[in-house]
């Protein structure tokens, strides 16, 4: 009996009532600690869905004599570069007659091989990038691509294309004829739409301070300088086209992790 008074418990017997269970010593049991136990967790069959597709890139474009298209299949090289992320090119509706695009001498764009196929708006919802491109008109996008938004009323309704990342490429006939208003009056489309405006800044680096010849692009995205109609992209005005399905891609992937978002439905 101590000085207190009172029985003190033996080191090697429980006290009463307490069980032997109770006092198990996890380490001397040869149990593993909480801290070092494998935890299974629940995957969320949309989240595996996600991760285990490829991720799209819709190239939606208006070229009326093939400059924008050059950029557009340049863009969709810079996607596909990207492991799990892919492009796909479409055209939206021409608005002119054949007579009328006859008279302006627009190539015509019917039974080529490689001929890019319209798209249908409601397409739009199964892309987790878009990336538009136009030539100007007057400083702003061209009357064609205009009508395809304008058609994509029922998508704006529901918020179809809320928090889906999207971008500019454009094509102007002098440096000073809209390379960057082309591109930022077009911002207000997404903006009704929820969509995220993702211009490429100055991440192509010193490409974008290149002045020893001529080129479109700027840090809302890229571009070409068409001239009079005959002048072709330069190189640089390519590689910042690739540059810019690139980084797309990259911002895609970077958008679509896990519980973030489900693709084409908006937020969640």
């Amino acid at each position: 009996m101590g000085k207190g008074g009172g029985c003190v418990p033996s080191k090697n017997r429980p006290p009463k009532g307490v069980s032997d269970q109770d006092l198990r010593n996890p380490e001397s049991d040869g149990l593993v600690s909480d801290q070092n136990q494998t935890q299974t967790t629940q995957t969320n069959p949309i989240d595996h869905a996600i991760a285990q597709r490829q991720l799209r890139v819709f190239i939606v474009f208006y070229s009326m004599y093939g400059h924008v298209e050059v950029l557009a299949r340049r863009i969709k090289k810079g996607v596909d570069s990207i492991d799990g992320v892919e492009g796909f090119l479409y055209r939206v509706p021409e608005t002119l007659s054949s007579e009328v695009l006859e008279q302006m001498k627009v190539p015509k764009k019917d039974g080529n091989a490689d001929e890019v196929p319209v798209i249908l708006v409601e397409r739009l919802v199964e892309a987790d990038g878009l990336l538009f491109g136009f030539p100007t008109r007057y400083g702003s996008m061209a009357a064609q691509m205009k009508a395809f938004f304008d058609s994509t009323g029922h998508l704006w309704r529901e918020q179809r294309l809320a928090g889906v990342p999207a971008g500019f490429f454009v094509s102007t006939g002098t440096q000073g004829g809209g390379q960057e208003t082309t591109a930022w009056t077009a911002i207000t489309q997404l903006a009704h739409h929820g969509m995220l405006y993702v211009p490429i800044g100055y991440t192509f680096g010193a490409g974008m301070f290149e002045m020893d010849s001529l080129r479109g692009g700027s840090p809302y995205g890229a571009g070409v300088l068409s001239g009079d109609g005959t002048r072709k992209p330069s190189e640089t005005e390519l590689a910042l086209a690739e540059h810019q399905g690139k980084y797309m891609a990259g911002i895609v992937k970077r958008f679509a992790q896990p519980s973030f978002r489900a693709p084409g439905l908006g937020l969640d």
